[in-house]
């Protein structure tokens, strides 16, 4: 399923109002499909508080699942503290030596794989162009450093991020950078959650929080069903902060107190 631009930015401008019940069909369109099957990704932030929200008004049974990383606020563990039905995950690598996963924190993360630099892209792009260097593969090279790749069945060159050109000092350094630190931390826990389960995630992802998230909804939509990696449900995709802000307004919805008070300023929330 492939989105074209224009069609995100003109979901994007609809009333919030609109976008509600945009956002309740996908969520009944996912929880159908997999019969039930379902639970919510739930960070303790604002957005996932929203969609609990939206996922609880159609489906109140629907678990919480929320990854304790250590790096939260207290008040975000406290905020999780106040709802019923979830589930606590805890970073974890699997190590082939004792053939059983075991805990990391951050500091452990960060020894073992590197430091998450700049953005998960940059530090992604660093990691796999610096082994693409070391093993000779130009074609991986290209792929990280300049953005392009040539594809040998298809006989076509594919554009990709590239690395940007200031961060080039950091590629020649011998500073450890990696993104796995993300993976670690919060994707691998879940990924074995869902796993051990079957259960099947709805997330709290915008299109709006970053390009590589506005690149992702327009090849699956909000339902990732054709996903067979990790079938997926966003169906806050077209929301943006604004909404965000407006609905827990509007609707009086409590957040986490490191949020701090949402107030209406000049007309506007």
């Amino acid at each position: 399923m492939m989105i074209e631009t224009w069609q995100l930015r003109q979901r994007q401008s609809l009333p919030l109002e609109a976008k509600i019940t945009f956002s309740k069909r996908r969520i009944e369109d996912f929880y159908n499909h997999y019969d039930g099957q379902v639970y919510v990704s739930f960070s303790g932030g604002k957005d996932s508080t929203v969609m609990a929200k939206l996922v609880h008004e159609l489906y109140p049974n629907v678990p919480l699942v929320y990854c304790d990383t250590g790096l939260e606020y207290p008040e975000i563990n406290e905020f999780v503290k106040s709802f019923e039905n979830v589930t606590t995950l805890y970073p974890a690598r699997y190590d082939r030596k004792q053939r059983k996963w075991v805990r990391m924190n951050f500091r452990q993360v960060i020894a073992y794989y590197g430091y998450p630099l700049v953005t998960k892209e940059v530090a992604k792009n660093i990691e796999y162009g610096r082994k693409a260097k070391a093993c000779g593969n130009q074609r991986m090279y290209d792929r990280y450093i300049n953005g392009k790749r040539f594809n040998k069945k298809t006989g076509k060159d594919y554009t990709y991020m590239p690395l940007p050109n200031v961060w080039m000092p950091l590629f020649l350094s011998d500073i450890p950078v990696s993104n796995r630190c993300c993976d670690v931390m919060k994707k691998t826990p879940f990924e074995r959650f869902e796993k051990e389960t079957g259960l099947k995630p709805f997330i709290g992802e915008m299109a709006d929080d970053s390009k590589e998230r506005e690149m992702n909804y327009l090849k699956t939509g909000c339902n990732a069903f054709d996903d067979t990696s990790r079938p997926k449900s966003k169906p806050l995709a077209i929301w943006t902060e604004q909404d965000i802000l407006r609905f827990i307004y509007e609707t009086k919805l409590p957040i986490a107190d490191v949020y701090g008070d949402v107030i209406r300023d000049g007309g506007g929330v």
